[in-house]
């Protein structure tokens, strides 16, 4: 290649990396502009203030907390040293801050680590701060990689340093005495005071927990230490963190994912299982927006296929709601929002007109008749992100209503019982110890009762614990189960009951090894196991949070996951397009 041309590529991708900064700045201004920091020398750097969206207000807020962090340290041991800098190598012996801020990883890897080599070898009392991303090969991971190779500032570092410890031994084997890596989940958790994360919560309306764990599991906040001076610099070493001590039980098998030949995607949709073969989509966000339409995902011999639905009234845009079958009735939809501002207050009940032309393989939209329920007695406040579950009680059906979140931002830990048949919210006595608050858990039936698994807190932190809802002849009793080894804490995911075994699928954890797959807990022996998906077969990320599951009732069982993705930050919006399939043969049959 001629110089010339050499010498333009290159000009353009110097060009392409220093428009990553001009945009970093824009979303810190806008961060400071809501509060999040205080930063009285950024708005000089802009034509005008421009509104991100709370997630990007979020994710440059942690991304200040972990430097000024850091900076304060530094300035805080070295406060009684006659002279202290910021590297421009004014004084080779002086306390030197370092401070590199998502710029190396730009670099080639072979100059980058030359830089961060000659920094040890030449400023023996030095304190180096890097705050860039890790995790390339998962789904969120791979979006990110694919966003800044489309705005030509290929992220370098990934692909020799992909996590934590990798970079921690990058910096020991280019002559730094000590190094301590956290990714920002450990950081936000174990060196933000909680006074602090309550006073994120108050900022902005946010229902975006998801996309923000997943964009804290992907930065990290390292420091690096030359000098014992500097040593009392760095990071602590073992923040409190809200991964459990103990390791869960992995099983060597993988799970087999497929995917199927149907086009369908949507976030924060509702499904039912209203017969064999037959699931309700219901709600939901896509490409187009947020939206009202109801599908039926049909399960034929050549796989399956997607029907529209035509309700008998209009449901409203709801997502984050709940759909709970009613055997020989229908379904019921409760719950969801259109915004985190707006929750959804009517409540359907569904029952179906599905046969005909569908049956024989027609293509004429099934009729679903929906009724607005009025119900009596004192109803829960509107929620969403909540479960809805059927129970029995002395030979009656209701729907019991745990948890969720609501306008103000209140994570809820209430419930309520709606019996169905007499349209009334109805007072069942409830003895033990109830779960403590949550959101974005599961709730499955179980023997006229339930049982409850993990979910988000209110301290913002992914619970694993099981809590049965039994009967009793007075009404029913909450019973925790001591699960050995307790499954990682997740939330975000979805969950059936086969038999006395618990099958949890997808979710969002803060653990730092790959992305959730499958959890099984036997109800029985109080045990687990956790199973990881073979997603070769999947020509895209998979990324299951906000999405729906249903598990079939054939002879080779196997779970349907349809829907799912999201706001990877600001690399994108993410889609599942079709529904996948996950073999279950293997860890059930």
């Amino acid at each position: 290649m001629p110089a010339t041309n050499r010498k333009a590529q290159k000009k353009g991708r110097d060009t392409a990396v220093q428009g990553t900064n001009d945009s970093s700045v824009v979303s810190k201004v806008s961060a400071a502009a809501q509060g999040y920091f205080n930063d009285v020398f950024l708005q000089h750097f802009v034509c005008k203030v421009a509104r991100r969206a709370p997630l990007i207000n979020r994710g440059y807020y942690v991304r200040w907390k972990a430097v000024d962090h850091c900076v304060r340290k530094f300035l805080q041991i070295t406060e009684k040293c006659p002279k202290r800098q910021v590297s421009s190598g004014l004084d080779w012996a002086a306390p030197t801050l370092i401070l590199s801020e998502v710029v190396l990883t730009y670099m080639e890897t072979k100059w980058s680590d030359a830089i961060i080599g000659w920094a040890a070898k030449l400023l023996p009392q030095s304190l180096f701060v890097m705050y860039e991303q890790i995790h390339p090969h998962d789904p969120f991971g791979q979006i990110m990689q694919e966003h800044f190779q489309k705005l030509n500032s290929t992220l370098h570092a990934l692909r020799q340093y992909p996590d934590t410890a990798a970079q921690r031994h990058r910096f020991l084997d280019k002559g730094w005495e000590e190094c301590v890596c956290l990714d920002m989940n450990n950081f936000l958790f174990g060196l933000v005071p909680e006074e602090e994360r309550c006073r994120l919560e108050s900022l902005e309306p946010f229902d975006e927990y998801e996309e923000w764990h997943q964009k804290c599991s992907h930065y990290f906040i390292l420091t690096a230490s030359r000098g014992s001076l500097m040593a009392q610099a760095l990071l602590p070493r073992a923040p409190e963190s809200p991964v459990p001590s103990v390791g869960p039980s992995w099983s060597t098998t993988a799970l087999s994912v497929r995917t199927t030949p149907v086009c369908v995607e949507g976030l924060g949709m509702a499904s039912a299982s209203v017969r064999p073969g037959w699931v309700l989509l219901t709600g939901g966000s896509s490409r187009g927006g947020r939206r009202a339409a109801i599908r039926l995902l049909l399960r034929e011999q050549e796989g399956w296929r997607s029907v529209s639905v035509e309700p008998s009234a209009d449901v409203g845009v709801r997502l984050y709601h709940t759909v709970t079958p009613i055997p020989g009735v229908g379904a019921v939809v409760f719950g969801g929002r259109s915004s985190p501002l707006n929750p959804v207050r009517s409540l359907f009940k569904m029952t179906f007109s599905l046969c005909g032309a569908l049956e024989s393989g027609g293509q004429d939209a099934p009729k679903l008749c929906m009724e607005e329920m009025m119900c009596t007695g004192s109803p829960p406040p509107p929620r969403w992100r909540h479960s809805a579950t059927l129970t029995r009680h002395r030979g009656r059906e209701f729907v019991f209503v745990f948890g969720g979140k609501n306008q103000s931002g209140a994570v809820l830990g209430d419930g309520y019982f709606l019996s169905v048949d007499q349209q009334h919210w109805t007072e069942i006595p409830v003895e033990g110890v109830a779960p403590e608050a949550r959101h974005s858990h599961s709730a499955c039936s179980y023997k006229g009762g339930g049982v409850v698994f993990g979910g988000l807190s209110r301290a913002g932190v992914p619970l694993d614990d099981t809590v049965i809802l039994t009967q009793t002849e007075r009404g029913f009793c909450w019973e925790r189960i001591d699960v050995q080894p307790p499954p990682v804490p997740r939330y975000s995911h979805c969950a059936h009951v086969s038999g006395e075994k618990l099958v949890v699928v997808g979710g969002v954890w803060l653990h730092s090894d790959g992305v959730p797959g499958v959890v099984v807990i036997n109800i029985t022996t109080c045990s687990s196991m956790e199973y990881s998906l073979d997603t070769t077969s999947v020509p895209w990320p998979l990324m299951l949070h906000s999405f729906c599951s249903e598990m079939t009732d054939s002879e080779d069982p196997e779970l349907l996951l349809i829907g799912g993705g999201g706001n990877c930050f600001s690399f994108g919006t993410h889609w599942n397009p079709q529904p996948v399939t996950v073999d279950l043969k293997l860890m059930l049959g």
